[in-house]
């Protein structure tokens, strides 16, 4: 088991993580609690289309992710979405943002709806149990879970972290978002399929079909401010999509609209972050923490992240 590593967590950083380790002869389990792979880089289906509602693109600035965007191209999962008022090149999954992670996922031992609630050291490293009464097991853990959830589960496992180690997860924040995906009866002139608001409850608004995901059926995605995510979002789901639909009357009239559905993000943007791409712990066994809450955030920085943390293992 010297070689084997269990990843928590299947969005950006955790796939990346278990990709390159794999790659290199590891044993690799991917374990997350939700249905599908991908996190934040989440599409929603509807009867005719498609919509994003987590991560709405992502740029390419460093030569390693540059690498990978190239991969994503030329097996037709990405392509160059070109937004006005951008210093790098902004990329969208061709058949939505979920696809990629789905793509970086192939050949993974990955188990989804696996949440995994306490780490138990063994002999050779920790064993996982999850609340589906399983458990799995590896040499080296990485978690890649916000930094909230991932401080509970070290707590629930009653794992020993230094205060500078704690504070450092402590440290990380996130704003929340509310998203709101409205089907519509008739296509929009949204200039360019995305348009950012600097004040007001919205924060941005897209239209999946201009995107390219969306055929034929137009499906828009809002993502309310972090301000009035904060504000509401213990609210019910149908009321505050409600609210911000109507806001956008300009752009959403209510005779166009055929339904919506609301999707709650508690752990959206991270807009404190852990300066490095990851935190590594040997206690007691070798822990791994990372994701968007470290070193640049967003899609690009959540690759890095996985990457790093791959790259601290293979040279241990």
């Amino acid at each position: 088991m010297n070689n084997s590593c269990l990843v928590i967590g299947a969005g950006m950083t955790g796939l990346t993580a278990a990709r390159v380790l794999q790659q290199n002869g590891w044993q690799i389990t991917v374990l997350d609690k939700g249905r599908g792979v991908g996190g934040r880089l989440a599409t929603r289906r509807f009867e005719q289309g498609k919509a994003d509602h987590g991560a709405q693109y992502f740029t390419v600035r460093t030569p390693e992710f540059r690498k990978l965007v190239s991969e994503l191209e030329a097996a037709g999962v990405a392509r160059e979405w070109n937004l006005p008022n951008s210093e790098y090149p902004r990329f969208v999954g061709t058949q939505g943002m979920s696809a990629i992670a789905k793509f970086l996922a192939k050949g993974l031992n990955v188990h989804t709806n696996e949440r995994v609630v306490k780490l138990t050291p063994n002999a050779d490293g920790c064993t996982a149990n999850t609340e589906a009464g399983n458990q799995f097991s590896a040499s080296k853990i990485i978690i890649t879970a916000p930094a909230p959830q991932a401080v509970s589960l070290v707590e629930e496992s009653e794992l020993i972290l230094t205060s500078t180690e704690l504070n450092g997860l402590a440290s990380i924040g996130y704003a929340p978002c509310l998203a709101v995906m409205v089907v519509l009866n008739r296509p929009t002139i949204l200039p360019f399929g995305g348009l950012k608001f600097a004040n007001g409850p919205v924060s941005w608004l897209a239209d999946n079909h201009q995107k390219g995901i969306s055929s034929p059926q137009t499906i828009l995605t809002i993502h309310a401010s972090a301000d009035f995510s904060r504000q509401h979002l213990e609210e019910p789901l149908e009321e505050v999509g409600a609210r911000l639909i109507e806001h956008l009357q300009e752009w959403i009239p209510a005779e166009h609209v055929v339904s919506f559905q609301t999707h709650r993000w508690r752990y959206s943007l991270a807009e404190k972050r852990f300066p490095a791409p990851f935190l590594a712990t040997q206690k007691p066994f070798t822990l791994l923490f990372g994701g968007d809450g470290f070193g640049t955030g967003n899609v690009e920085g959540a690759f890095q992240s996985g990457l790093q943390m791959a790259n601290h293992l293979l040279n241990q």
